[in-house]
Order: C-alpha cells, then sequence, then structure tokens
C-alpha cells in the first residue's frame, strides 16, 4: 500500500510569517494537531499544538491575558515550527511511513513530490487503514 492511498490531501497550512494566534485558531476550532508551514508555495516547517502550548505557557502568560494575547499576536510561525520537517513521498510504502513516524516520535509526516506539498499523512490515517485492515481480516 502506498502513501498516496491514506494520505489526507486536503492540508491546512499556515504561512512562517503569520502570528501563531492563527495556528492556535485552527487548533482550537478545527481540532487540528499539526500544521505544516509555508513560505509562500514552499513548504518550510511544520508546527504542533504542543509547540504553540510550550510557546505560549509561562507563569507570567498563565496569569496575564494581555500577555498572552500580546504573544498569540507578535510571536511568528517561525520563530516556534520545526524547521526542515521530514517528508514522505506519496510512492513511499505506508509500513515505511509508519517506521518513520514511530522512529521519529511524531504525529505525521507532510507528503511532499516535486517540490511540492500534496499531502500529510498522519497516525490516525495509519491507525484507520489498520482497522479496516483487521475488520477485513475478522471478516466484518
Amino acid at each position: 500500500m502506498k502513501v498516496r492511498e491514506l494520505m489526507s490531501t486536503q492540508v491546512v497550512t499556515v504561512q512562517k510569517s503569520d502570528p501563531i494566534r492563527t495556528a492556535w485558531e485552527l487548533v482550537q476550532l478545527r481540532g487540528l494537531r499539526r500544521f505544516p508551514v509555508m513560505d509562500g508555495d514552499r513548504l518550510v516547517g511544520i508546527i504542533t499544538d504542543r509547540d504553540l502550548r510550550n510557546a505560549t505557557a509561562s507563569s507570567v502568560v498563565l496569569t496575564e491575558k494581555k500577555y498572552h494575547d500580546f504573544l498569540l499576536d507578535t510571536v511568528k510561525v517561525e520563530t516556534v515550527m520545526s524547521a526542515d520537517p521530514t517528508c514522505a513521498s506519496p510512492d513511499d510504502d505506508v509500513r515505511e511511513a509508519a517506521r518513520r513516524i514511530l522512529e521519529l516520535k511524531v504525529g505525521g509526516l507532510p507528503v511532499v513530490e516535486g517540490g511540492k506539498l500534496v499531502g500529510i499523512i498522519t497516525e490516525t490515517d495509519l491507525i484507520n487503514a489498520l482497522v479496516e485492515v483487521l475488520s477485513t481480516d475478522a471478516g466484518g
């Protein structure tokens, strides 16, 4: 099975110059946990809900909403993202992508083809595939 068969192609991204509030609102409103970070149409990083929590978690921030809002509006995504993320290709074997996710201890990999972001494969995609395979093997 190839990554292209499981990956999500409707990828929500953020720009590296966006304030972290943009990513934080996607976490809260859409329940997403990771976003590829773009510089125009070029993939430059990935940012997770954990990155965002770490960027805003301090004793001052937790006690003063105005400081929290200030950080959300002024800190840019590029300052808290992980640069140059490990990627998958749509033609990679799903098992190899799953191994990389496990080895790197990440929740997903951007999928790039010809230098362009074409999707993302996540641990949720892999678990859904596993459930489907196990259901088929069990006859249900």
